[in-house]
């Protein structure tokens, strides 16, 4: 069955539950206990239709990374010679890809001329531009607020201009002096914070040219290297890490507290509220999963649930006619937890410096018959507006 099939099912399905309860209620309102049964029975199918939804989405993101080309394009005319086409040099360069993958294989005991030319400042090897761009793809791939962020490459401390206050229009009577009020500007410095990952690897994998070693470990620093960034985007204090949008300091401004131990269905219209207008226009949610199980129960006054399945295949599901995004980095519903954030995310700016690079740990591993491979970036992030991002905290 394909995607769109299985979102034309989920529609009807939910459209078959919305009249099931508009037909089946009794005088009190409530269903009866046959019936609570018969709807629990197609809550069940729906939850199963939506996670088979979201895995072949999922599903359908990787096979698009997956078929991207990997040869270079025929870029020369018929009846053109090679000879005078310009080879891409540097990074950029085949040669530097090879060599790389060559001293990956070898222990980096053949190290080719080519990779000294791309040294980064702790001793380790800048990564091929192509592999680089692909990290980029992955890490967009798996971190939802580089999906919805603002990521900008900086060579050194970034510093974003902010306009605290804005010049204010005054009447004026005739004759009468006329007075200015001065904008005023504040800065937000995006730093670089390190972060690093180890992979290990079999020598027997190493040195079977049959392994796709560049797959492999572009895979796996890509999926580390994401969960951390999304962690520290999210929770990060500021401190040797991003600031994150939930940081306590720096972070989103609290739109609404909950008066119970759960989010209610009138909080979250005031969560939505407690944004300014211009910030709705581009907003979403970001929640947990444990929250999005509570929150998919939520009904408005006429019975009907507030969630809104997708019907658009790659398309979020929605509340509210928002979308909504989850990760299992968002806090849990516990007392005194900031569990949902609603907001613009594009005020959120990520600061990549430089390039991603590797490096090999030769000795750490090599009694265990393993090789371990180190990957490292610099990046930092800001919620550069706090006021373009709300969050629900659950009360003390």
């Amino acid at each position: 069955m394909t995607i769109n099939e299985l979102l034309e099912k989920r529609k009807a399905k939910w459209e078959a539950m919305n009249a099931f309860l508009n037909t089946h209620r009794n005088e009190k309102g409530v269903l009866s206990a046959e019936d609570d049964k018969l709807y629990s029975a197609m809550e069940t199918e729906m939850v199963e239709l939506t996670n088979e939804i979201e895995r072949m989405n999922r599903a359908a993101a990787l096979e698009k990374i997956m078929s991207k080309p990997v040869s270079e394009p025929i870029t020369l005319k018929p009846m053109s010679s090679d000879d005078h086409k310009e080879d891409k040099t540097g990074r950029s360069s085949k040669a530097y890809k090879d060599a790389l993958m060559k001293a990956l294989r070898t222990n980096f005991r053949s190290i080719s001329n080519v990779l000294q030319e791309n040294v980064d400042t702790d001793g380790g090897y800048l990564v091929p531009e192509e592999i680089d761009g692909r990290l980029i793809e992955k890490l967009e791939t798996e971190n939802i607020i580089r999906l919805l962020g603002t990521s900008i490459e900086t060579s050194g401390d970034h510093k974003i201009n902010i306009a605290a206050s804005k010049p204010a229009a005054a009447w004026t009577d005739e004759g009468e002096t006329i007075t200015f009020d001065d904008a005023k500007f504040s800065q937000i410095l995006l730093d670089a914070h390190k972060l690093c990952v180890a992979v290990k690897v079999t020598e027997e994998l190493l040195y079977d040219s049959a392994f796709d070693l560049e797959n492999y470990l572009t895979s796996a620093f890509a999926k580390a290297l994401a969960n951390a960034e999304e962690n520290a985007f999210l929770n990060g204090n500021g401190i040797g890490k991003p600031l994150g949008i939930f940081a306590n300091t720096g972070g989103a401004e609290i739109g609404v507290t909950t008066s119970g131990n759960t989010p209610t269905y009138d909080e979250i219209i005031n969560l939505v509220y407690s944004l300014k207008r211009p910030y709705r226009k581009n907003a979403a949610f970001i929640m947990n999963d444990s929250t999005i199980a509570v929150i998919r129960k939520l009904k408005d006054g006429n019975g009907s649930y507030i969630w809104q399945p997708s019907s658009v295949a790659g398309e979020p599901d929605k509340i509210l006619g928002y979308p909504v995004y989850t990760s299992a980095y968002v806090p849990e519903i516990a007392a005194g937890n900031k569990v949902i954030a609603f907001g613009d995310f594009s005020y959120y700016n990520i600061g990549d410096r430089g390039t991603r690079s590797f490096s090999q740990l030769k000795e750490l591993f090599a009694g265990n018959g393993l090789v371990g491979f180190v990957a490292k970036e610099r990046v930092d992030g800001k919620l550069v507006l706090p006021e373009a991002v709300k969050v629900l905290k659950i009360k003390d």
